[in-house]
């Protein structure tokens, strides 16, 4: 069976966080909830210090199914974040990563 490694970067624009508590909060959620639905790996890398923009990425790891897992995960965020999400997504299989 094949396996496949799915990274999406899901940039996010928070009109609902008012400070960087808020945005902590949603954001612990939202986080929590990617990786108890859908086993993702999930790390904010970038835009620590905004309360309206963040970056998080995400790893998803499996057969192949692997692609609909992501599709699920990026309208899951898109319905918890209405105000803005763009996702880049890469998707390798175990060969591409071996070389």
């Amino acid at each position: 069976m094949p396996a496949f490694v799915c990274l999406i970067e899901v940039r996010l624009h928070l009109n609902d966080s008012h400070d960087l508590k808020g945005k902590r909060k949603l954001l612990h959620s939202l986080k929590a909830q990617l990786r108890q639905r859908f086993g993702a790996s999930v790390a904010e890398v970038d835009g620590h210090d905004t309360w309206q923009r963040t970056t998080l990425v995400c790893a998803l790891v499996g057969g192949g199914d692997v692609g609909r897992r992501a599709d699920d995960l990026e309208r899951h965020v898109e319905a918890r974040c209405p105000d803005g999400c763009i996702f880049e997504r890469d998707l390798l299989s175990l060969a591409d990563i071996r070389g």
